[in-house]
């Protein structure tokens, strides 16, 4: 099965299963609603990528409902899902069905902040910095990129460590196994989780300043950087 149908059947329930599945999920999305740079209710232009139903959108919105946002992903039930949660503010969203490798050939625009959460674990390394370079490409100046995202650990020590705290963690949110085995199955199937010092390379190798992996909870790290020219 490929990832994009295979996230297309989770599209009903995928909102329930992220806070079940993310222990640190209120906290990190709040750290990273923190750390963006512009007043509050500014007209920013926004670009989800691998934005799903619109969790990160979601949040975004709360604080900027004069924005303008762009969705990307590829799974077409994930972002029917996300049209769903924004009806009420339906003409501020445009949603793009495409892989966002393409994101350059697309021609969206430019944008104010880039956003992105647990999707670019899915990319081959390269494809991970070369989607970093392409977010850079597509922020106006003083932008900002942010990316929720997974990390592996450095030794397999931390890498079980990491993984017996999620699955003590889920299993106390009141995940049943049936949905712990599938997330089980799509970890194995589509994860490709890279080292935090790799990530920050990545990104400053990109173009990017003030990189920083600026909360951090076991295997998950919120990331950022700002397209800055004056130093």
């Amino acid at each position: 099965m490929t990832i994009d149908k295979d996230f297309n059947q989770s599209a009903k329930y995928y909102d329930e299963w992220v806070e079940k599945a993310l222990p640190c999920f209120h906290e990190i999305f709040s750290a990273a609603m923190e750390i963006i740079p512009f007043p509050e209710g500014a007209n920013i232009k926004v670009l989800d990528l691998g934005a799903g139903t619109g969790l990160f959108s979601r949040f975004v919105l709360e604080k900027y409902p004069n924005a303008q946002f762009v969705l990307l992903d590829v799974a077409d039930k994930m972002l029917k899902v996300a049209e769903e949660r924004f009806h009420g503010s339906i003409n501020q969203f445009q949603f793009v069905i495409d892989d966002y490798r393409n994101l350059t050939a697309k021609n969206l625009g430019r944008f104010d902040l880039v956003i992105s959460s647990l999707s670019i674990h899915h990319l081959e390394h390269p494809e991970k910095a070369q989607l970093f370079k392409d977010a850079f490409e597509v922020l106006n100046d003083q932008g900002m990129f942010i990316n929720i995202d997974q990390i592996k650990g450095e030794t397999g020590f931390l890498q079980k460590l990491y993984w017996d705290n999620w699955l003590e963690k889920v299993r106390k949110n009141g995940a049943s196994e049936e949905q712990i085995k599938a997330s089980i199955q799509r970890r194995e199937d589509y994860d490709k989780d890279a080292l935090v010092f790799d990530q920050i390379n990545w990104l400053k190798e990109a173009g990017f300043m003030n990189v920083d992996c600026i909360y951090r909870s076991f295997f998950m790290g919120l990331f950022f950087g700002v397209k800055q020219f004056n130093k």
